[in-house]
This record gives structure tokens, C-alpha cells and sequence, in this order.
């Protein structure tokens, strides 16, 4: 194992400045990460289909519980076993090491009669277990099955596969400790607003299927969550948070990094982020080559590369970063649409902030010498003009990535004030129809950060672009459809006050003058009812009831002695009515003189 002193290959004032950059980096404190408890009987389930699953089964059967399940048609002679073995289609599975429910269709049990025949089946049956060995050679029962703890699957032809996969069962037998990936914060949530969904970021980019709505937030379980961290980078409040580390010990790491790089000398640095069972061996291996890790390149180990969100790329140029690189697997064990999400946002940023080029970039490789290559022909390109030197505090995500945005932007050579940005940016302006506007303001109610703001002295909607997120929920509550949004990112707006969209004169109650309401509404709807709604064809004193405040309608209504919603009624007869209709009735009649 090479000393830390003799990476980077050619004696270069570069390989030095790494050095002394790499052992500052490696002495930043990293916070401690929470763990959650995962704890495994050993009872485990082997779904097969055909005899292979039971041979399994008699592998595991001195360690684990063993129940075989045998898909249809099952036929195989006698077992032979000392474990149950049953028939059936697992119809959906859900769980987790030591929590696994499966669902069965088919499910029979063995006939008495002896020999693998099997008596009645039934569809829906239910059952538990800890460990789910999958040696049915059909689909995985889980999206991302290799991010599933308990789930373990081979293909029944593959051997090598095969005793892999029953070593493996074996071993999760006991209590394990699981980092707790990602901290929520339910308040800053913004899925949900009064059963309106808004922002799904996370729920569409989870490979897991750890995360599930929850009223108007979401939920992730703990237990499933694989830590692939592509729901906090995309989380545009921070209401999804990482945790190994959390964002600002990141960005911290980053800029004891490169600055380190820089005041040793160094000129140029390449980022390099990988993860530890992939990227570092590889990097290992490009380091003890003849050639040497390319000096300008700086590794960055994480924890998973799909957490690294818009701060730290940002941060990175910010603090004094060439280029950035993400190292990945040839074949990614999960989706990598959200690092990609990420890299279609920061591309454009960096456009406009004078980091053209190919800033930022994956690559893709199993290969030590792809892997060199691919660094050796990253063109030389300039830094910012000023690097930052600010220490990221921790706090929300949100604050936070708009105030290293804004350090950016001060450090850049070159800087656009307005940045048009992909759809799924968190930053943009919203634009409202004035025409079709009404004023109700259901917008200002759904809005999570306060983006959306009303005036208590006069009908008005504002508009804060700076606490804006994208997140979609005034656009999907506004009753009349005149709400679009537009990503984009206003350098100015931290410093602009809050814009009017639209505003109106209030309308003053006809009785008393108190304003309550919208000019242009009650106006229109006034119009709409004169002489045209039942309730308003016979009597002008109704119409004005809709010019009146919640009080004086009240009192018009008594005085007036008539109810505003249905036409005239006659007055309710009384027992002193029916009385003096009798002595009417009973009087004599005049009798002629």
C-alpha cells in the first residue's frame, strides 16, 4: 500500500499540492451518522422452482428456519426434507431483513398421501419471514433488488451464483446496525397541501421504494432506504436531508480541499468523486500504475455519488474547481437519473457564470486505464477569478444553496443576472394570468415557504422569487388555471422586495362602507345574476345583498324580512290565525231587516 506522501505519481509541484490538500481533507471531522436496528431470526423463505430450491434449503437447514416455496407446476418426486415445502406464485412482497410479507396465489400445502403432491390451493395466502432467498429465475420481487437487505437472488443456472447467494443468507442471522441515511424534516415538506399534491421530486427518483406520501408530507422508511441520497439532492427545502455526511460537512471537506490545493501551489484541480467499493479500488489501482494518478486530480470519496447535490458542485467551483467528475459503475446497481437531474441543472449555472465547457461530467468505467484516460483529456480551463473562502454553516438546504449560488456568482470571471434552467430546477418565477385572476388567494394558503403572499389592507397577490421552489402546488390549487411556472434563476432577486402580480380596489359595503371583498368580482357577479338567476328577477333589494359585508347582510336580511335564497314564501300561519278563521266561520250571518 502506497504512503499517502507517494501519491500522484511524477514529482510535479501539482503531485505536491495534492498532497498537502489530501492530508488537510482527510483531517476534517465528519459528524456522526444515526443508525436504525435491523434484527433477523433466521427464518427464511426460498422461492424456486424446481429442486434446486430445496437443495438450498438442506444447505441452510443447520443455521436458518427453512420453508421451501415451489412455483407451479412443481413437480419433483419426494422431497426428502425435514423443512416444509409449499406451492405457489409469490404475488407481491414487500419488507425488509427480519420484515419481509409476502402474498401467495396458488398456495397449496403437501397432500397427506406423501410424495410432492399437494392438496387444494388457494389464492391470497399471507406469510412472514426474515430472509427471502429468490432462486426462481424469474423477475426480481423488488425494484433495485440488489439495494434490498434480506433479499437475496440468483439465477438457478449460475452455480457460482448460487452458493454466493446461500453463503450470504447464512450470515444474516442477529442484530445490525443500518445507518439512517436520511434525516426528514416533515415541516419543510412540500408534497402536499390540502390533498393537492405538489412536489414528487423525491417519490419519482427513489430505486428503493422507500419513500411513500403521507398526508402533506412524505415518508421514508428507514429500513428500506438503500442511502442512495438522490432524494435529498433533489429535495429543493432540505426537507430530505443526508447524512453521511450532511451536505455542509461536505462542501466543509471541499473547501479545505481545494483551498489546501491552491496555497500549496496547485493550479487547475480536477475533483474526483467516488465511492468506497467501486471508485476506491480504482483509484488504488490508477495510483500504483507507472503513470500515476494524474497530479491536478483530486479524489473525493463519498459515501454514494447520487448524493452530491447542486451546493457541492456549486461549492466546489466556488472554492476553486477546473472541473468536476463523478465516477460511477459501467452498470449502476441503481438508477442514476438524479445525479443526471443534477448535472443538466449545474450545466447551464456554470454556462452563464463563465464555467463553460465540460465542467461536469460522469464516467462510467470498471477500468483503470478508461478511468486515466478519460482524466488525462480533461481540457485545462480557467477557475473563478476570486475563489470564496466562506466556511458553509449547517442550516437548510435551501438558504444554502442560494448563498453559495450567490458566492459563485461573485467569485465568476463572467456572470449572467438571469439563468434560464430545466424544468425540474428549484428555482423559477411564477407568472399569473391577470385577466383571469379572481384574487382568491387559494395560492398564498398552499404555498409552503411563503413565496406567495397577500396584503392585508387591499386585494393584492405578491410574489417573493427568491423563497420560490418550483414545487407546483399554487399552480395545481389555483381554481382558474392561470398559474404557470417559469425555472429560472435571478441573481437580483435576494435583494428585490416582493413584486405584485396583481392587485385591485377593494369594494366598500353599500350600507356600511367597510371594504370586503374584490371590486371586479363583486362586479361580476352582480352582473351575472340581474335579472337572470331566480333568486334576483323579482326584487333589486336581494341584488344588494351581494353588495353587502357579512354584517349588514345579516341585519338587511331581518329587516327586510325575506330570505336571500329562495323566492317569497308566505307567512307562517299561527293557532291565532286557524282561531280567527273559525270565529269568522261561526259568526251569524246579518239577517235582513
Amino acid at each position: 500500500m502506497n504512503d499517502i506522501s507517494e501519491i500522484g505519481g511524477p514529482q510535479s509541484s501539482d503531485a505536491g499540492a495534492r498532497r498537502t490538500a489530501l492530508l488537510a481533507a482527510a483531517a476534517e471531522p465528519m459528524p456522526e451518522v444515526p443508525f436504525t436496528t435491523l434484527t433477523s431470526a433466521g427464518v427464511v423463505l426460498i422461492y424456486g422452482c424446481d429442486g434446486k430450491a430445496i437443495d438450498a434449503g438442506r444447505l441452510l437447514e443447520d443455521r436458518l428456519d427453512v420453508t421451501v416455496l415451489i412455483k407451479p407446476p412443481a413437480a419433483l418426486g419426494h422431497p426428502d426434507s425435514e423443512f416444509p415445502v409449499a406451492r405457489g406464485t409469490i404475488r407481491s412482497a414487500r419488507g425488509h431483513l427480519g420484515a419481509f410479507e409476502i402474498v401467495v396465489d396458488d398456495f397449496a400445502l403437501p397432500a397427506p398421501s406423501g410424495g410432492l403432491s399437494f392438496g387444494t390451493p388457494r389464492d391470497g395466502a399471507r406469510s412472514r419471514c426474515d430472509i427471502l432467498l429468490d432462486v426462481s429465475g424469474g423477475g426480481a420481487l423488488f425494484s433495485a433488488p440488489d439495494l434490498r437487505d434480506g433479499y437475496l437472488r440468483a439465477n438457478p443456472d449460475d452455480s457460482a451464483g448460487l452458493r454466493e447467494a446461500i453463503a450470504r443468507a447464512r450470515e444474516l442471522v442477529g442484530t445490525f446496525d443500518k445507518p439512517r441515511y436520511i434525516r426528514l424534516t416533515e415541516t419543510l415538506c412540500a408534497h402536499s397541501r390540502s390533498q393537492i399534491t405538489g412536489c414528487t421530486r423525491c417519490l419519482d427518483l427513489c430505486p428503493a421504494g422507500a419513500i411513500a406520501p403521507a398526508g402533506n408530507h412524505v415518508a421514508i422508511d428507514a429500513n428500506i432506504c438503500a442511502g442512495c441520497g438522490q432524494c435529498a439532492a433533489a429535495c429543493p427545502t432540505g426537507a430530505a436531508a443526508y447524512t453521511m455526511p450532511a451536505a455542509a460537512a461536505l462542501m466543509r471537506k471541499l473547501r479545505t480541499l481545494l483551498r489546501g490545493f491552491t496555497e500549496a501551489g496547485g493550479q487547475g484541480a480536477i475533483v474526483l468523486v467516488h465511492d468506497e467499493p467501486h471508485g476506491a479500488p480504482l483509484v488504488e489501482a490508477l495510483d500504483r500504475s507507472t503513470a500515476g494518478l494524474p497530479a491536478r486530480v483530486l479524489p473525493l470519496q463519498v459515501n454514494e455519488i447520487t448524493q452530491v447535490g447542486l451546493e457541492a458542485i456549486a461549492a466546489a467551483f466556488t472554492f476553486g474547481a477546473s472541473a468536476l467528475r463523478f465516477l460511477a459503475r459501467n452498470r449502476a446497481r441503481h438508477d442514476l437519473s438524479g445525479l443526471s437531474r443534477t448535472l443538466e441543472l449545474a450545466e447551464p449555472l456554470l454556462a452563464a457564470l463563465g464555467l463553460g465547457g465540460e465542467r461536469v461530467a460522469l464516467i462510467a468505467t470498471d477500468d483503470p486505464d478508461a478511468l486515466d484516460l478519460a482524466l488525462r483529456t480533461v481540457p485545462e480551463m480557467q477557475t473563478v477569478a476570486r475563489p470564496a473562502s466562506f466556511l458553509p454553516l449547517d442550516g437548510d438546504k435551501a438558504t444554502a444553496v442560494r448563498f453559495v449560488l450567490r458566492e459563485l456568482h461573485r467569485a465568476a470571471r463572467s456572470a449572467a443576472e438571469l439563468v434560464s434552467l430545466p424544468a425540474h430546477a428549484p428555482f423559477g418565477a411564477v407568472l399569473v394570468d391577470s385577466d383571469g385572476c379572481t384574487l382568491c388567494l387559494a395560492c398564498v394558503s398552499a404555498c409552503p415557504t411563503g413565496a406567495l403572499s397577500d396584503n392585508a389592507d387591499q386585494p393584492m397577490l405578491r410574489f417573493t422569487e427568491d423563497a420560490c421552489i418550483q414545487c407546483g402546488l399554487c399552480r395545481a390549487t389555483c381554481p382558474e388555471k392561470v398559474i404557470t411556472l417559469q425555472p429560472q434563476l435571478d441573481f437580483r432577486a435576494a435583494a428585490a422586495a416582493p413584486r405584485t402580480l396583481k392587485a385591485e380596489q377593494p369594494f366598500c359595503c353599500i350600507r356600511c362602507g367597510k371594504p370586503f371583498g374584490v371590486r371586479s368580482t363583486i362586479e361580476r357577479v352582480t352582473a351575472k345574476l340581474a335579472g337572470r338567476h331566480w333568486m334576483y328577477k323579482d326584487s333589486a333589494r336581494r341584488l344588494d345583498l351581494i353588495k353587502m359585508c357579512e354584517d349588514c347582510r345579516v341585519a338587511a336580511i331581518t329587516e327586510e324580512n325575506f330570505d336571500p335564497y329562495a323566492p317569497p314564501r308566505a307567512a307562517p300561519r299561527t293557532t291565532d290565525d286557524y282561531l280567527r278563521e273559525r270565529d269568522a266561520a261561526d259568526a251569524p250571518k246579518d239577517r235582513p231587516p
